[in-house]
């Protein structure tokens, strides 16, 4: 497959991820074209690869770690303004997805790659942990984590007995 070809397969499913990574949809659109501008220059390498598919979802990986280390970077995403319109549940559903994404916004780079990459990607945990060049026992630890910081900002559900106890 030559490059022109991958990014036509892939380029959507790349955006996609970049967009859940950063959370803001233009960063995404930057650093997809970062990543495979860098990419082009080495496809002939990349395409020989086992899985060129990991090797690039690492650079984007890699690629959205770097931005939010850079010592420049003073850039600050902001929250679309919702649209007051519509009904009842669709709101409400509209509003718990933003919460949730704000709380997932709010995880460190790698817990949050780790979630994005098990529940949006569908990927398993080896193949995590080769897109963030890791051990599958710390993708656990960082999957185990971020959920642990995302349940702590919602209430516990009770657990309400009922019935005599004797």
């Amino acid at each position: 497959m030559d490059f022109h070809e991958y990014v036509y397969a892939r380029g959507p499913a790349l955006l996609r991820l970049a967009c859940l990574l950063a959370g803001d949809p233009h960063r995404a659109e930057d650093l997809v074209q970062e990543v495979l501008a860098s990419a082009y220059t080495k496809w002939h390498r990349i395409s020989t690869a086992d899985r060129p598919d990991v090797y690039v979802r690492r650079m984007l990986v890699n690629a959205n770690i770097s931005w939010w280390r850079r010592l420049t970077n003073r850039e600050v995403t902001i929250d679309a303004v919702p649209d007051r319109r519509g009904g009842g549940d669709h709101e409400q559903a509209v509003a718990d997805r933003d919460a949730m994404w704000r709380l997932i916004r709010e995880l460190p780079p790698k817990q949050r790659a780790v979630l994005v990459l098990r529940y949006y990607e569908d990927l398993d945990d080896a193949a995590i942990a080769e897109i963030l060049s890791c051990s599958t026992a710390t993708v656990r630890t960082h999957a185990m984590r971020g959920l642990a910081t995302l349940r702590g900002h919602f209430p516990a559900p009770s657990t309400s007995t009922s019935g005599s106890g004797t």
